[in-house]
């Protein structure tokens, strides 16, 4: 009985969690970031400031959960999409990791501005960034995806002027330990296939693209078929159908 009790009290707890981060996203969806606070969940919820506060703290401590978490589910999508292919066919996993990408920021438009865009006012993330490990593995995915390309992309690109020291000592010492063949001018190349793969998710999430063009998706697809063209792929026949 006990043993039950504390289960259900557990699924309770999550579920009631879970519930506040909807409701954060919510409304930061209708007020931007600045509408995420503690009070203004405990109202939407029904609950007291006083109850609210045995879940989370601080409001930063709920942000850190909920960059984490929608981080975590992206990471997770586009690492699954690339999985589903060979490794044998580079061209396709990085055609999927891009399209997973902006079909999850087109559902996730509010996790997708937490994690890249709209800064919470005041948040303090904890030391090493609110989602370490999600950072770490969609910089190793992507690196990775240009890993497998640069046998063929390295021709074609400037390698001219890159050194080690111009980079971050954390991306370096994560690029050295898990490709550890890899040049400089690779790293710069990842960070431009990162820009190029983010630019016009961004742009249309944002609202940008609206009223410029009536296709983003068709506009995105042929952004990244040129990308893998130029980095010496052939992409899938149906992708170019």
């Amino acid at each position: 009985m006990g043993d039950q009790q504390l289960s259900r009290r557990a699924r309770l707890r999550a579920e009631t969690s879970a519930e506040i981060k909807a409701i954060a996203l919510k409304l930061m969806a209708t007020g931007g970031p600045d509408a995420i606070s503690l009070r203004a969940i405990a109202r939407e919820m029904g609950m007291t400031a006083n109850a609210i506060y045995g879940y989370y703290a601080t409001r930063d401590e709920l942000v850190t959960v909920l960059i984490s978490d929608v981080y975590t589910d992206l990471v997770s999508a586009v690492e699954a999409a690339r999985d589903a292919l060979p490794d044998s066919d580079a061209a396709g996993r990085l055609l999927a990791w891009a399209q997973t990408f902006r079909e999850w920021s087109l559902a996730n438009p509010e996790g997708f501005r937490l994690i890249y865009g709209d800064a919470v006012p005041g948040y303090q993330p904890p030391p090493g960034g609110p989602a370490a490990d999600a950072a770490h593995r969609a910089c190793a995915g992507l690196t990775g995806l240009v890993a497998a390309a640069w046998p063929r992309a390295r021709t074609r690109q400037p390698h001219d002027g890159y050194a080690w020291h111009d980079f971050d000592p954390g991306l370096v010492s994560l690029v050295r330990a898990e490709f550890p063949d890899l040049p400089p001018a690779a790293v710069a190349l990842a960070l431009r296939v990162w820009g190029r793969l983010h630019g016009l998710v961004s742009l249309e999430i944002y609202g940008h693209l609206r009223g410029q063009y009536h296709d983003p998706a068709r506009l995105y697809r042929v952004e990244v078929l040129d990308l893998i063209h130029s980095l010496g792929l052939t992409p899938p026949e149906a992708a170019r159908a």
